[in-house]
């Protein structure tokens, strides 16, 4: 079943100074596409950790505002127009390089089911705050809960991914008995195509 937010629908994650603006169904596409806004300090990525896609071409199309993108440790300031594209399994992190408010189009080729990772751990960052540090670093259980539901989606840079997998898969049960839940759950099959946009 699909879960649907209002179209425009805004979440923010204080921690990060960083929101999410989504366009409706989270379940169709070939391409998971939302708006992201960074404030002043705002950066994606779990406060700027380094960070890889293994699945999943990123692709970054900045409408205002200045973005450093650090890709392969090179790093790039990207002006309003411009665009960088993160090939799948490369690490990264970006984060606003201005003064005021920056907003980016952020979209994932295949779309695998990034709309539901992203809205599930931007919602526990409202719902569940006492489960982040007051940096917003997340406990490690509930990265192993996550990461474990959502496979291949998204991983830490520098660490190898089969060992972040076992990790994981023998964490996220002590996870879910320590009292972890996820907000949004993953499809157990992939979505439908149906042609229309995210």
């Amino acid at each position: 079943m699909s879960t649907e937010f209002a179209r425009g629908a805004r979440l923010r994650n204080a921690f990060n100074k960083e929101t999410f603006v989504f366009s409706g169904l989270l379940d169709e596409g070939d391409v998971a596409r939302f708006g992201v806004i960074l404030e002043k300090g705002g950066s994606g990525g779990g406060n700027a950790l380094m960070h890889v896609h293994p699945g999943a071409d990123e692709h970054f199309a900045v409408r205002s505002g200045r973005i450093k993108f650090v890709v392969d440790g090179r790093e790039q300031l990207v002006d309003a127009g411009g665009s960088v594209t993160v090939p799948r399994g490369r690490p990264h992190y970006f984060a606003n390089a201005g003064d005021g408010n920056a907003e980016l189009e952020v979209s994932f080729t295949p779309a695998q089911q990034h709309l539901r990772f992203f809205a599930n751990f931007v919602t526990l960052t409202v719902k569940q705050p006492k489960w982040f540090s007051s940096a917003g670093d997340p406990n490690l259980l509930l990265i192993a809960l996550v990461l474990h539901a959502y496979r291949n989606h998204m991983y830490l840079a520098g660490v190898p991914i089969w060992l972040q997998k076992l990790l994981f898969a023998v964490l996220a049960p002590m996870a879910r008995l320590a009292g972890y839940r996820l907000a949004i759950e993953p499809l157990r099959e992939a979505p439908a195509r149906s042609g229309l946009a995210v």
